[in-house]
């Protein structure tokens, strides 16, 4: 039942990563190539994991383990980056899966 929970939750947060992606295209995208530079000289973020989305979307957390500041940002097929989401106190985690008795 949880796994579900979590899976819907993920599913939720994508088409909403989605849906505000398009609404804010012309503010906050442009080549992923100009993006990844911006990200690196402005706020030294490099990229700390990858995912592929709805789409052939690409997903991709970039931060800084110095600042702590991070972004989140989607690519779609033709090469387009938009910044989805940003903020501070980027950890990085290497947490274990619960035992089955620990996840009811």
């Amino acid at each position: 039942m949880k796994q579900n929970f979590w899976r819907m939750t993920v599913l939720a947060i994508g088409a909403l990563m989605a849906s505000s992606t398009l609404t804010q295209a012309q503010q906050n995208c442009a080549a992923r190539e100009t993006v990844i530079e911006r990200l690196a000289s402005a706020y030294g973020e490099t990229r700390q994991s990858i995912g592929l989305a709805q789409n052939n979307t690409m997903v991709e957390v970039f931060a800084s383990t110095t600042t702590g500041t991070w972004t989140i940002a989607i690519t779609n097929a033709a090469g387009l980056t938009c910044l989805v989401a940003s903020g501070q106190a980027f950890e990085r985690l290497a947490e274990t899966l619960p035992t089955p008795a620990e996840d009811a």
